[in-house]
């Protein structure tokens, strides 16, 4: 019985590998080798798109890019969705701007139907509301896209970007191995784009500009890729303006302005917003901070009296503040100021408020605003990505996944701050220019941050200092969902862009 199986085996080898065939036995698993290595073919679809009425013709993209190792091996392939503005005269020197969004571990689906692409989700009044389920696509009559082409990148592990074969997901999950495949990306799809002699723009939400600080520096040190403009919308470049711990109050004085513009949305103190939020920056950064440097040596006649400053910029009561040493945290306050109407507000955009399961809570139970834009971008995405562009793959779509987890920091024990690299970009490129946008109710990066930051780039020269612009927008994180702020953020970025056109 031994020989039985030998023998079977020999017969199947000779039925497939006959004397006269030309091809080795192996050749079938060398094909099917290959087909699995092989890149999902790229889809390419034509469309067009109405924009300040104008009818704007273009190409739309979907594909994979593969970045390799100097021996030629694949280390990882990177997803992407890129738009090119079709019949133009000259589409080499045509403007491009690179989004991502942040995370970090965040595809770039926010930005790409939120804000910038042609199409966008459809979302019910102020962008504080989910739609009814399934979300849908409508065009996007405030798309850039007129004024440049847009590129969305999804980072390693985020989207349908995956690391290749024999190679570590984390070893693309850290602060500098993000800057630095992305970087790869860039290169690679301005390369195969023939975009070298173009306007190149950086565009990163939240962790994202972060990543598009370290990519200033990096592309241009690394690459020689100087660039025109980098955009940084609701984000930071120094963890410690947000990271609170005892003998550093700085993140105290960050939210505290966001605190106003939250509490007069929700007409918990009343007058003139923006000159509110003036005056309570100019006092969190002067009274304030001095009394936080005094410690548990501020006098209680002080204590009393800033109290009641505080609960004037933030409509939280003065006796509040008091039983919290005068430092009350974002989390907290999400959860006290509408507690009373047994309600929580939301942290990327504290316009939303939901009810609350726990009135007595000391931290909400969720974030309302994640929640209604959730589920209802994962599902446009997928729709728009099958049914209208044609592309599907087996794996998940990762939205925002936590498998970059633990991210690697490489800040050798101290706290991640990127404004030196963006400092030594601008100093070594004249031209580049600095857009900073956000919301008055952004309760995750507070708009004071980013602005402590580049007040403290010290070194920059003062003829530097004019490249950096600022914006604010009434929404939150995602101020974009709110009309009146997609608007305003489609005019001040076709004027930045534009301006940088020479």
């Amino acid at each position: 019985m031994r020989f039985i199986f030998p023998l079977f085996l020999c017969l199947g080898l000779s039925a497939v590998a006959a004397p006269d065939d030309d091809k080795p036995a192996e050749a079938p698993k060398a094909e099917a080798k290959a087909a699995a290595d092989k890149l999902p073919e790229a889809k390419v679809h034509e469309a067009s798109v109405l924009i300040g009425g104008k009818t704007i013709p273009y190409k739309v993209t979907v594909a994979k890019i593969r970045l390799e190792q100097d021996d030629g091996k694949p280390r990882a392939s990177i997803f992407h969705v890129s738009y090119e503005r079709t019949g133009v005269a000259d589409a080499a020197s045509r403007p491009v701007l690179f989004a991502f969004n942040g995370g970090p571990g965040s595809s770039a689906v926010w930005l790409h139907l939120g804000a910038l692409g042609p199409k966008r989700v459809a979302l019910p009044g102020d962008g504080t509301q989910a739609p009814c389920p399934p979300a849908r696509v409508i065009d996007n009559p405030l798309s850039i896209l007129d004024v440049c082409d847009l590129v969305f990148i999804d980072p390693v592990s985020t989207g349908y970007s995956r690391v290749e074969k024999d190679n570590k997901p984390e070893d693309f999950h850290g602060l500098n191995e993000d800057i630095e495949s992305v970087g790869d990306f860039i290169r690679r799809w301005v390369t195969e784009h023939g975009r070298w002699s173009a306007p190149k723009y950086l565009l990163g939400e939240s962790y994202g500009g972060v990543r598009a600080a370290g990519l200033a520096n990096h592309l241009q040190s690394r690459y020689g890729m100087s660039l025109n403009g980098v955009v940084m919308l609701s984000t930071l470049l120094d963890f410690s303006t947000l990271q609170t711990s005892p003998g550093n109050d700085l993140g105290y004085l960050v939210f505290l302005p966001s605190f106003t513009g939250v509490a007069h949305f929700h007409h918990k103190i009343r007058g003139d917003r923006d000159a509110l939020v003036r005056e309570c920056t100019d006092f969190a950064f002067g009274e304030y901070a001095t009394a936080l440097l005094k410690g548990n040596a501020l006098d209680e006649k002080s204590r009393a009296a800033l109290a009641v400053k505080l609960a004037r910029f933030s409509g939280i009561d003065a006796a509040i503040w008091l039983t919290h040493d005068l430092r009350l945290d974002a989390t907290f306050f999400r959860a006290e100021l509408l507690r009373k109407e047994g309600k929580v507000i939301g942290r990327f955009d504290a316009r939303v408020a939901w009810d609350t399961a726990d009135q007595a809570a000391q931290a909400p139970d969720c974030d309302p605003s994640y929640e209604l834009a959730y589920g209802t971008f994962a599902t446009a995405m997928l729709d728009y990505l099958g049914r209208d562009l044609g592309y599907k793959e087996d794996r998940p779509y990762e939205v925002l996944t936590g498998k970059v987890n633990p991210w690697r920091w490489d800040a050798n024990n101290a706290i991640v701050n990127v404004s030196g690299r963006l400092a030594s970009a601008m100093r070594d490129n004249a031209y580049l220019r600095v857009l900073v946008m956000g919301g008055y109710t952004d309760l995750a990066t507070p708009p004071e941050g980013v602005a402590y930051s580049l007040r403290h780039l010290l070194d920059m020269p003062l003829a530097t200092r004019g490249n950096i612009l600022t914006a604010r927008f009434d929404g939150g994180h995602m101020f974009y969902l709110n009309p009146p702020d997609l608007a305003k953020a489609r005019m001040e970025l076709v004027k930045f862009i534009t301006a940088g056109e020479r």
